[in-house]
């Protein structure tokens, strides 16, 4: 039976997402395949890598980088997170990302993004370590109106949360049965119309099917949510996420912000390590 991890996204919320991986690879649990959205691949990377702590470590050190993420980044370079910067510099020179330990790790590892002519989610499965895995990663966590369009191996490319945001299905049909999935919203959440879709309808003017798929964001995350509860019940799907709203907004500048919902996360998966361990044990 293959097991797989399902990360969603939520921005500087994934934080949490990262202190319950630290926790499961501290002690030991593995997966054979891993799939993120957004912040959920941008994180979720160093699983594969087995560098435990990196997400948290360069997100605390560059919070008040202004190359890194900032209004200056958005108004000089049409990102609000520097593409080049976040995305290659960093992990290529401040805090390296492990490209060998990526390689040589069996473990499959997926990306979810939109592409913005079909609005249709594309799902990229990354083998290699480096820039092109880099891109991925960047495209999959660009939020449409603060981001450009990715452009890359053919596509255009957005934030994979416009159009799958929780991908349970999508890795149930490629054959992995046992799911633990991370959610970054605490039970009962229901996704709403998004108050900035005035501005998301300027952005994305030039891409009519990614509009779309944006105005219907919200029915289709709540669908995935009761899809999910669903799959609970059956027995082959293990959801860990937040008791309560996280203290973070989709970006923070504050570094004891990042550290207190990362801890949030710790503390999740030691309560619940036990129980993580017990369901990945082949029945």
């Amino acid at each position: 039976m293959r097991k797989g991890l399902v990360l969603e996204g939520g921005a500087m919320r994934g934080l949490f997402s990262a202190g319950v991986m630290d926790v499961m690879m501290e002690r030991g649990v593995t997966f054979d395949g891993i799939i993120g959205v957004s912040a959920g691949a941008a994180f979720g990377c160093n699983y594969k890598s087995g560098q435990i702590g990196r997400a948290i470590r360069y997100n605390m050190r560059f919070a008040h980088d202004k190359k890194y993420c900032s209004l200056q980044s958005y108004l000089k370079t049409g990102d609000l997170f520097g593409a080049e910067y976040a995305y290659h510099i960093v992990p290529e020179e401040y805090d390296k990302f492990d490209n060998e330990a990526f390689e040589r790790n069996p473990m499959e590892f997926y990306v979810v993004c939109t592409d913005v002519k079909t609005g249709k989610p594309i799902y990229k499965k990354c083998t290699r370590g480096g820039h092109q895995t880099y891109d991925w990663i960047r495209a999959s966590a660009s939020m449409p109106v603060v981001s450009h369009v990715v452009e890359l191996e053919g596509y255009q490319l957005l934030d994979g949360g416009m159009t799958d945001s929780i991908p349970l299905a999508y890795f149930q049909q490629i054959g992995f049965q046992r799911n633990v999935v991370i959610l970054t919203q605490p039970m009962g959440y229901q996704k709403t119309p998004n108050p900035l879709m005035p501005l998301i309808k300027v952005g994305l003017r030039h891409y009519p099917q990614a509009l779309a798929a944006m105005r219907n964001r919200p029915e289709m995350y709540n669908r995935q949510l009761a899809y999910l509860e669903q799959e609970e019940q059956k027995g082959d799907t293990l959801v860990i996420r937040p008791q309560e709203k996280l203290p973070i907004g989709h970006i923070s500048h504050n570094p004891e912000e990042m550290k207190r919902v990362y801890d949030i996360g710790r503390e999740m998966g030691e309560q619940r390590i036990q129980e993580i361990r017990d369901f990945l044990i082949d029945n």
